[in-house]
């Protein structure tokens, strides 16, 4: 009997955060990004998570070869913070992508939503970091991740296009309905992009709920949550999470590292589950349904939807003015422009103007540096206000060299034309 297929993914990521920006600094600075916050968070996570676990992943793949599987998509923001502040954390995972265990996948540079606003931002940001990651690497990426799981059957549709035949999802309940998120899926208008779904309470019981002494199931260990690999249905099980888990929202204190050096001993003896990257997986098993998704899920919140980061008026006034400014930042071709576009294009921005309560609220407090959400959309918004300042003062200077090119080459047919006469009635 085949055996099923655990499928390990891990995202990496950290924006480039904002300084605290006045309104009266518009117009007038450009220093727009917190230097010091960048440096010791990206250190901190480098040291509490990045490095530890990579060691971690290296050890496991040592021990037990081919048999042991990950994968991770890594945003441009990160390596650009990683080169800038934590170099060694980019060899780690040169180290690992030297193994042939480790599946690289392909995503927006920037961590942004230009999916749901700007087709041809979303393909040049996912051009641009598959060229990273082949850079780096040395690997081009066949697998795709949008932004925080984002998918819809328009946004599969865009990537398959882009020639990914395989993409990474949310297996949100209000989307499956009875269906199971443990088989593999197409995509309903383009049925060769297979879909992969992240199995969010198995995952969620890792990534959430592992510390929570108040959890009827602490303390998680390696063999019992083997044995509720065992108790899925389906063919596979697809445990998402962000890298952050093992070491930062997890402290190593809580055991995160045991559990996961002990998980694959575990796995091996006690279940009929193979370590698989979602290539692999893609190729060994057969979709069993297109999945229907009119409208874009996440991996989110309570509801999977993007009401993380665009359900309120404030986020959607400050996405829309970003955006309308792209078709100006492209034309300029001004290199801090594009950088400045990039970076002001993560999707942290606007979940931290998200002003949701109850079930979520705890959780997007721990992620944001901002006292409120207003705090947060004041901030972007003087920020946004003099970029936008800077495009349009671009936008003149090149309209006046473009005006004055023209001038000066009308002047020039002028005076030969000019020539041109005199010369013609002195030879009459």
């Amino acid at each position: 009997m085949d055996k099923k297929t655990l499928c390990l993914y891990f995202q990496v990521h950290q924006p480039i955060r904002l300084r605290k920006y006045h309104f009266f600094d518009i117009g007038k600075n450009r220093d727009y990004y917190d230097d010091f916050a960048n440096r010791t968070i990206t250190r901190k996570v480098a040291e509490r998570c990045y490095l530890p676990a990579n060691r971690m992943m290296l050890d496991l793949i040592k021990k037990y070869g081919k048999n042991f599987k990950v994968s991770f998509s890594i945003t441009g923001l990160a390596i650009e913070q990683f080169q800038m502040y934590a170099p060694e954390v980019i060899d780690s995972f040169k180290e690992l992508a030297a193994t042939g265990s480790v599946e690289f996948l392909a995503e927006t540079y920037s961590h942004s939503l230009a999916c749901l606003m700007d087709e041809k931002e979303f393909r040049q940001q996912v051009k641009r970091h598959t060229a990273l990651m082949k850079s780096l690497f040395g690997v081009k990426p066949v697998t795709f991740r949008n932004t925080e799981l984002i998918y819809s059957d328009e946004i599969g549709e865009m990537v398959s296009d882009m020639g990914y035949t395989t993409m990474l999802t949310e297996g949100a309940r209000h989307i499956l309905g009875w269906k199971s998120p443990n088989y593999v899926y197409t995509n309903s208008v383009n049925p060769k992009l297979k879909l992969l779904l992240k199995n969010f309470r198995l995952s969620d019981d890792i990534a959430f709920r592992f510390s929570d002494r108040d959890w009827d199931q602490w303390p998680l260990t390696a063999d019992k949550f083997a044995g509720w690999l065992n108790n899925a249905d389906g063919e596979i099980v697809n445990l998402f999470m962000d890298y952050e888990t093992l070491g930062e929202h997890q402290g190593a204190d809580t055991g995160i590292f045991d559990f996961f050096s002990s998980l694959p001993e575990q796995v091996f003896k006690f279940s009929d589950f193979e370590f698989l990257t979602p290539c692999e997986a893609a190729v060994k098993h057969q979709p069993i349904a297109p999945l229907h998704v009119p409208y874009p899920i996440s991996w989110a919140d309570e509801e999977r939807d993007l009401t993380a980061w665009l359900g309120n008026e404030l986020q959607n006034e400050a996405f829309e003015e970003l955006y309308k400014t792209g078709n100006k930042v492209y034309n300029l071709k001004d290199e801090a422009l594009l950088r400045d576009f990039d970076r002001l294009q993560a999707s942290d921005h606007f979940y931290y103007m998200c002003t949701k309560l109850f079930s979520d609220g705890a959780i997007h407090q721990y992620f944001t540096p901002y006292d409120t959400p207003y705090e947060a959309f004041i901030n972007y918004m003087n920020v946004l206000s003099d970029f936008i300042l800077r495009v349009e003062h671009a936008v003149t200077k090149t309209q006046n060299k473009v005006e004055k090119a023209k001038m000066k080459a009308l002047s020039t047919v002028e005076k030969k034309t000019e020539t041109l006469a005199v010369t013609g009635k002195k030879r009459k």
